[in-house]
């Protein structure tokens, strides 16, 4: 194992810090428990919005706090919930009389913990619900989640849940809203590579020279099929195809679309997939009206992509493209 890293058990700390260090302008990050929370946090008046899960997958959830997106992210270690405490914690810095919004990736750690939180600030007088999303359409069951797992559309869930706390719509309709972008996003993922985790200190699974791992987790978890390494056309018709048919989007839909590297593939080899991804949904009559290309939810160095597909309508549209300001995501600023 090489990484640039000192001691593994301290590996999200020491991240933390250099977070802190580089972004002090736009958040502040609290250590045991770890939670980042927006620089300006609480913001009156304004309903919370709060996320997290294991690290590793940076810039999410660390990279999405600011204006215009999160109030709070809580890492916990790497591909590990993190624990009620720390979500709790996160939910007492960012959270007043407007309550919060939990975004939880469905992974039973992540689920339990997060609502054990929920249930920790009601009992402090807090109105605090949460949203599970469950986008991978790779699986309906995995090893590491009941049902299916929250992959790349937690992405523009945060984004455009983000947008509407930032233009002071209220926890009923923040939540509203979220379950419907919940409804209509999906994603699908492929390995070439796996990852490391720094204190396991070798390959999360075994993959051959010549072989992909097609639906793939981003925790390394098994996918739907082990197939023979293939040209991106191929690769690419065949992800299109699994997120395609699963909502299903059709002919005349309007759609974002997120080309994701999962942490190792270079932008030449994502800018690639994602034409290739862009004609075939025109093919099928599918409009991409808005795109994100990019790392902005990896697994480590794990060396693959993921394509997410998000049904759009005028309200989406107008809540994806309001200002933010994040780390990891700024524009109309």
């Amino acid at each position: 194992m090489k990484k640039i890293i000192n001691d593994p058990a301290a590996v999200v700390a020491e991240s933390l810090r250099g977070l802190e260090a580089a972004h002090a302008d736009l958040v502040r990050v609290a250590y045991d428990p770890n939670h980042v929370v927006r620089a300006d946090a609480p913001v009156s008046g304004k309903v919370a919005v709060i996320s997290g899960g294991g690290s590793g997958h940076e810039p999410l959830h660390t990279g999405f706090v600011g204006a215009g997106m999160l109030d709070a992210a809580v890492p916990g270690p790497v591909f590990t919930s993190p624990t009620p405490d720390a979500v709790q914690a996160a939910v007492s810095a960012t959270t007043g009389q407007a309550g919060a919004l939990l975004v939880v990736k469905n992974y039973t750690g992540d689920v339990l913990n997060f609502e054990t939180a929920a249930e920790l600030a009601a009992a402090e007088g807090l109105d605090v619900r949460s949203v599970v999303i469950d986008d991978d359409v790779a699986v309906a069951d995995s090893t590491f989640t009941a049902g299916r797992r929250g992959v790349g559309g937690t992405v523009p869930l945060e984004k455009i849940v983000g947008a509407a706390a930032a233009r002071g719509d209220g926890l009923d309709a923040v939540e509203a809203l979220a379950r419907r972008v919940v409804g209509q996003v999906r994603s699908i993922g492929v390995a070439l590579s796996p990852p490391t985790v720094p204190h396991a200190g070798e390959p999360s699974f075994d993959l051959g020279a010549d072989e992909f791992e097609f639906g793939i987790g981003i925790h390394g978890e098994p996918g739907r099929e082990r197939i023979p390494a293939e040209p991106a056309d191929a690769l690419v018709e065949r992800m299109v195809t699994a997120v395609v048919e699963d909502l299903p989007f059709g002919d005349g839909d309007d759609v974002l679309l997120l080309t994701n590297s999962m942490g190792a593939t270079p932008p030449m080899e994502t800018y690639l997939a994602h034409g290739i991804a862009e004609r075939l949904l025109a093919d099928r009559g599918i409009r991409v009206t808005r795109r994100l290309v990019g790392p902005y939810i990896t697994s480590l160095e794990m060396q693959g992509i993921s394509l997410t597909l998000l049904r759009m309508d005028d309200e989406l549209t107008e809540l994806w493209d309001a200002p933010v300001h994040t780390p990891s995501l700024r524009w109309g600023v």
